[in-house]
């Protein structure tokens, strides 16, 4: 029987649901694969540590989230194209003495935002968050044809530099940048809203912005799958908007990491099915 060891570097990971979702697709394939959480605020480590010591153990791979997904690269020997693209890494593969970062987010992504809000109108998104997870999804939704991204930041300064990175990838303008304080202006003539913040996950409850701002007419999607029904979508819905929540990213990020320690085809019909088994415990 073929044997897998992987984790997930992250902080305040606990609820996280990598280790069921990721086992159980492995058990169907008849795999032995442990997966194990290597939480930084729990182990008192810091990333580039925990990598060296998953290298030194034997560990195949390993999954990264927030706050590592940038944090990580100075620790790698190589990335993938698309990590290097996107400056953020969420999967790392161990190739012999090798450690190589991928990025499996903005694809994971793309299919779940084409699942989930198939026939969403894509012409001018406001996207808050402009972290690793935030340059995955800007570099997704440019990708997929939206006509203007517009980037926001708790930081200014980060969400300048990435729509200046989208600038240079796509053309015609169509990523920006702007402030909180734009963000009235900014939701009233916007399609939809992307949030890829942390803002709502277990441990940083809340919403990103003001409820008000939320309005008929306007599609909301949500990273933050933990829990699946975070306040801002919870606002959304009540504001009657269409939303998307989180958890078919991480599905589909999990399937491509799958297959990249694996070498396996997992099925991502089984996992989804999996994923809303586990969040109905």
């Amino acid at each position: 029987m073929d044997s897998f060891l992987v984790g997930l570097i992250g902080s305040g990971i606990g609820p996280s649901l990598s280790p069921p979702l990721h086992e159980q697709e492995a058990a169907h394939h008849g795999l032995h694969y442990v997966y194990r959480l290597l939480d930084t605020d729990r182990l008192g480590l810091d990333v580039g540590t925990l990598v060296r010591t998953a290298r030194r153990f034997g560990f195949d791979g390993l999954n990264i989230t927030h706050p590592c997904k940038q944090a990580v690269i100075p620790y790698l020997d190589e990335l993938s194209p698309d990590a290097a693209m996107l400056g953020a890494v969420n999967t790392v593969v161990f190739d012999g003495q090798r450690a190589v970062g991928h990025n499996t987010d903005w694809t994971g992504f793309a299919e779940s935002f084409a699942r989930g809000l198939p026939d969403a109108p894509t012409h001018r998104i406001v996207q808050l968050g402009a972290g690793g997870a935030g340059s995955a999804v800007a570099h997704a939704l440019l990708t997929m044809g939206a006509d203007r991204v517009t980037v926001v930041d708790a930081d200014p300064a980060r969400a300048l530099a990435l729509a200046g990175e989208l600038a240079g990838r796509f053309d015609g303008g169509r990523a920006r940048h702007a402030t909180h304080a734009e963000l009235p202006d900014l939701l009233a003539g916007a399609d939809g809203l992307v949030h890829a913040t942390p803002t709502g996950m277990a441990r940083h409850p809340g919403l990103p912005l003001a409820a008000e701002l939320l309005r008929p007419g306007l599609w909301v999607a949500d990273i933050v799958y933990r829990p699946l029904e975070t306040e801002l979508l919870r606002q959304a819905r009540a504001a009657g908007c269409r939303t998307l929540h989180g958890g078919g990213m991480v599905v589909f990020q999990a399937v491509h990491a799958f297959r990249l320690f694996t070498g396996r085809e997992p099925d991502a019909e089984r996992m989804l099915a999996h994923l809303t088994d586990l969040i109905a415990v």
